[in-house]
């Protein structure tokens, strides 16, 4: 799909490079642009000690790029990068603006450049506004000021942390299609625009549908535990083996009588206690109760041929491990196969991009990359002279 694409990748961590790991599955030939030492991430596990080769949560986000070790603090590197986006297609970048004003890989300066050059800033704030320049992470700029941390827990309970990167990529897959759309009109125009994406915006709109009610009445209702639910029949249920089941009733007043018959309770069918919406919840935690013990007659398997039985909406509640043996996730093609870093052929595991695209190769185009491993390749074909090179590397502009 992105095929001859040209992106330059000007970031470390996880939400601007998983923009950039998503456009090189689709296609794009991304250059990643590394501070000498490396991205941190690919320290994730050394720093617990491990000496694997694989780092799958550096692979995921870095599979199929090249890496290019620049020194960006000197004027000589960051020529460099110019000379990178002179021809680019994209600039995918999470530096604060700041300091790519100071060093003239700001917007302003790389359009002057490349005219047609689409440029995408991901921020945690944005860049505009006090915050601008603030260090962002998603578990403060997506999870915590957005209100998502303080929405997700019952009221009256400690506040937990996101999960590793959780906020950063889904900015990661708002960043992509934001690059995609400016790409299109850039093929139209001949002219390229900035596109900026910020963890903190991501967050507001992944929460957007409490966010909306938020914005007109003023308020919002808080998370409620299982027996405090408005709505009692969208809840969860343990079953007879120690497995959870979410239930998701539709609008209206259809599944009251097929829930009733699931858990083999006929006759509550026409119970004047809940046969309306207003009157389960009225007495929402009798009808928890009562469905807690309907569910707790049946094991998992037996339970879910009942719901079926019925047309109910319903899904497992399922640990990773249990995700990861799924028929469906490899029917849907949520995880490919990723060559590993080791460059032995082989390969393992790994979450898919967002988006499947039938019929297309839309899945890995290699092995992360070795810190530095095309620097010298991605140079010559900047037009460098070998004595140049040379030069470059006994500087430590480059490495």
């Amino acid at each position: 799909m992105l095929e001859g694409i040209k992106v330059v990748e000007y970031a470390t961590y996880m939400a601007a490079p998983g923009a950039g790991s998503i456009l090189s599955d689709w296609g794009a030939d991304v250059v990643k642009i590394e501070p000498p030492g490396g991205d941190p991430i690919r320290l994730f596990f050394k720093t617990i000690g491990t000496d694997i080769t694989d780092n799958p949560v550096f692979d995921f986000d870095n599979r199929g790029k090249k890496s290019i070790v620049v020194d960006t603090s000197k004027p000589e590197g960051q020529e460099l990068v110019r000379k990178l986006v002179a021809d680019a297609d994209v600039f995918l970048t999470n530096v604060r603006p700041g300091g790519l004003e100071r060093s003239g890989l700001d917007y302003d300066s790389l359009k002057e450049l490349n005219p047609k050059l689409v440029y995408c800033s991901l921020t945690g704030y944005g860049l505009q506004g006090p915050d601008a320049n603030r260090p962002g992470f998603d578990i403060a700029s997506f999870w915590s000021r957005t209100g998502v941390a303080r929405l997700t827990v019952p009221k009256g309970e400690d506040l937990f942390a996101n999960r590793t990167a959780f906020g950063d990529h889904t900015t990661s897959m708002s960043a992509a299609a934001g690059i995609c759309a400016a790409l299109v009109e850039a093929g139209r125009t001949g002219k390229g625009r900035l596109v900026e994406a910020s963890l903190f915006r991501a967050g507001l709109y992944a929460l957007g549908s409490d966010f909306a009610i938020q914005l007109f009445f003023d308020r919002v209702a808080s998370t409620k535990s299982r027996h405090e639910q408005n709505v009692p029949i969208t809840n969860f249920f343990e079953t007879r083996d120690g497995s959870w089941v979410c239930l998701v009733s539709r609008q209206g007043e259809v599944d009251w009588g097929p829930i009733c018959r699931a858990i083999g309770r006929e006759e509550l069918i026409e119970d004047e206690r809940f046969t309306s919406a207003k009157a389960r919840r009225k007495h929402r935690a009798e009808v928890v109760d009562i469905l807690d013990e309907g569910f707790a007659k049946y094991d998992k398997a037996e339970m879910a041929k009942r719901l079926d039985a019925e047309s109910l909406a319903w899904a497992p509640v399922q640990t990773l491990a249990e995700v990861a043996k799924d028929p469906q996730a490899i029917a849907a093609g949520a995880i490919v196969q990723t060559p590993s870093a080791k460059g032995d052929g082989s390969t393992y595991a790994s979450p898919a991009s967002p988006v499947r695209f039938p019929g297309a190769d839309d899945g890995p185009k290699g092995p992360s990359p070795a810190l530095g491993q095309h620097t010298r390749d991605v140079l010559d074909q900047l037009g460098l002279t070998d004595d140049a090179i040379e030069s470059l590397y006994t500087d430590g502009i480059v490495s």
